[in-house]
């Protein structure tokens, strides 16, 4: 039964999610005085087995490529024959990120979601994530009020206006596919604004995005659960934000906990010790018979303690970080087995 207060509570969440909603869809473009990213490269379209939804793979190789300036090479300043210039620039790959360039778009606070998924990618170069690159460009966002409606919606605009520029900036690398390493549920409530403000994001862009709330959905229907255990650094209004989220989207929430980070740079600060404290003594009980342990917060890493607890609790755990790599590989072609990054990447 519903105490007073958390009627009370539920009823505020209802009505800023339903003005936040409205105001999404009445508000304008967030590319509005940033130039929309635009992509004419030639490429393959896939149709993707995780979201059904069609995947545009760019060719980042396409001749001329290396482009040669008129003069060609030169040796000491002067033109030279040693090379051909129509070999040279015949369509060679990227000499690092010749499988695929991801673009990832990270707060400027965070110092841990690339560290993760670089060492993924980097342990696993020998079992097919070699030729696997990432291009990170930083979102300037200020701190969220989200005490009224009104601050919910000017934090929404600056988030936009952040992302579009970030956007702009990783287009300069030419990726084949977007990361959006940001989880908007802890400022957003429910999944229907949450994608109302993604279907904004990606409107300006011809390439496919990886976000955390189709990414999480998928991985958590590949394990077929249904109880899940939140972890986040969230306070108590983000911790009930990101829980709306899974549970709109049919999940049964058991448990959450926040540790209730005050700073978000310090997110990255939470020790390993503490995560596994907190999944092996607060969520993966026995009273609470859950399926599955989910992480939000893309600042604190997980993929350490998933290795090391999953075993030992018997349930996955769903770090977002190591998540949002799964679907970025899977939606855009790439179904080898990843090692060294909890059970997700390693099974499906």
């Amino acid at each position: 039964m519903l105490t007073r207060r958390s009627a009370i509570a539920s009823g505020a969440s209802a009505l800023i999610s339903s003005t936040f909603l409205s105001r999404v869809e009445a508000s304008p473009s967030p590319w509005q005085g940033v130039d929309r990213p635009s992509d004419s490269r030639a490429g393959s379209t896939t149709q993707s087995a995780l979201s059904g939804r069609p995947v545009f793979i760019p060719n980042v190789s396409e001749p001329p490529m290396p482009a040669i300036a008129p003069s060609g090479p030169v040796l000491n300043g002067e033109p030279t024959t040693a090379f051909d210039v129509a070999k040279l620039s015949s369509g060679h790959p990227d000499a690092c990120s010749h499988r695929r360039r991801f673009g990832l778009l990270i707060p400027a606070t965070n110092t841990t979601m690339e560290s993760e998924l670089w060492n993924i990618v980097v342990r696993n170069r020998e079992h097919g994530l070699d030729g696997v690159g990432l291009h990170t460009s930083p979102v300037l966002t200020p701190k969220p009020d989200v005490g009224s409606p009104e601050g919910i919606e000017q934090y929404r605009r600056h988030f936009l206006s952040g992302v579009a520029s970030a956007v702009n900036s990783a287009m300069l690398a030419g990726p084949q596919y977007l990361i959006l390493g940001m989880s908007l549920e802890h400022i957003i409530s429910g999944i229907e604004p949450i994608r109302a403000t993604a279907d904004q994001l990606m409107q300006g862009s011809a390439l496919s995005w990886a976000t955390w709330h189709d990414a999480s959905k998928a991985a958590l229907q590949r394990f077929g659960v249904r109880r899940i255990g939140l972890i986040t650094p969230f306070e108590r209004s983000g911790n009930e934000s990101a829980a709306r989220m899974f549970r709109d989207m049919g999940f049964e929430v058991v448990s959450t906990f926040g540790f209730a980070c005050a700073n978000a740079q310090h997110i990255a600060h939470i020790p390993n010790e503490a995560k596994e404290r907190a999944v092996l003594e607060l969520l993966a009980t026995k009273a609470n018979r859950l399926d599955a342990v989910v992480q939000c917060g893309t600042n604190m890493g997980m993929t350490a303690v998933a290795e090391k607890l999953e075993p030992r609790i018997g349930i996955p755990i769903l770090g977002i970080n190591a998540t949002l790599l799964w679907y970025a590989l899977r939606e855009s072609g790439i179904q080898t087995p990843v090692h060294h990054a909890g059970r997700l990447l390693r099974e499906f």
